[in-house]
């Protein structure tokens, strides 16, 4: 499991650019909180040598699932949350993980650490107002 700036990460997969290469399918880790992301730690060597060499071929994309075998990786068996679940419960997984940090930090007297958790809070409330409004006009309740 990865943290970033108090929220998990949640797997999936993307499309990088190294250079002028486009490589898809690229296991990543992304914060729904300050939308970094990061190369899965386990494919990031896959991942290095595979971009050198279709730089260096002046490829303008690659896939990565055609080049590098995943089979009995479960890359993100350890994420907290994944591209596939309802993004509702993804922000409202976020929101009591980070309720649960600051109750922690207040019984630990960490006023820095209260701060910023929430400021994440307001970040990660106000996606989950964006999203029941869209679900609202959406017709979805």
């Amino acid at each position: 499991m990865s943290f970033c700036c108090g929220a998990s990460m949640i797997g999936t997969s993307g499309t990088l650019k190294h250079f002028r290469t486009h490589i898809h399918n690229v296991p990543i880790l992304f914060c729904p909180v300050c939308h970094r992301v990061e190369i899965h730690h386990q494919i990031e060597n896959e991942y290095e040598i595979l971009a050198e060499y279709a730089h260096g071929d002046d490829a303008s994309e690659v896939d990565f699932k055609e080049y590098v075998d995943q089979a009995g990786k479960n890359l993100f068996e350890n994420c907290v949350n994944n591209e596939n679940e309802d993004p509702m419960d993804v922000v409202h997984n976020q929101i009591d993980m980070a309720l649960d940090l600051l109750s922690f930090a207040k019984q630990i007297g960490d006023a820095e650490w209260e701060a910023v958790l929430k400021k994440r809070l307001g970040v990660l409330n106000q996606r989950r107002n964006k999203l029941q409004k869209r679900r609202t006009s959406e017709g979805f309740c």
